[in-house]
């Protein structure tokens, strides 16, 4: 378990794991569950997920939308009561920019590239998403990345 320590919870698996999409996202509850139970003993996510759970989930489709007080209050009592919330540190922004721009990253992209880089200046080991080839990248840093699945196994 110390390989996969700590891990990195992307955006996917906060809004997988706290509204009821169906048993598709079922992979996604048992991580959330593992982490309320103390299996994972330390977990990180960025603000930037705070902000994208909060924003997806009050303009979902009707059925799964939440309304914008329940959506704070999973984010306050979810994830950030047992989730270290980190931020890209202001002296790494302008190197952050220059590798973005280098790969390059382009459009939309930048915002995963972002939590990556989140993730990878909080030590994260591990980063878990249903997205992984939005996070290829974090492979040449020693980062792995999994589907919640995937990472539900190891644990």
């Amino acid at each position: 378990m110390a390989v996969l320590d700590p891990v990195f919870l992307d955006t996917t698996i906060l809004l997988g794991g706290l509204i009821e999409f169906g048993a598709e996202r079922d992979d996604a509850h048992q991580v959330l569950d593992a982490l309320a139970e103390g299996r994972i003993p330390r977990a990180l996510t960025a603000w930037h997920c705070c902000l994208e759970f909060f924003s997806v989930s009050t303009r979902l489709p009707e059925e799964y939308r939440l309304e914008p007080r329940d959506a704070r209050l999973l984010l306050e009592e979810e994830i950030l009561a047992r989730l270290e919330v980190h931020e890209l540190p202001a002296e790494q922004r302008r190197d952050f920019l220059r590798e973005a721009s280098a790969l390059p990253v382009v459009g939309g992209r930048v915002y995963d590239f972002h939590i990556g880089s989140v993730a990878l200046s909080a030590g994260a080991r591990v980063l878990v998403t249903e997205n992984g080839k939005h996070f290829d990248f974090l492979a040449r840093h020693g980062v792995q990345v999994l589907g919640a699945r995937d990472y539900v196994s190891l644990i």
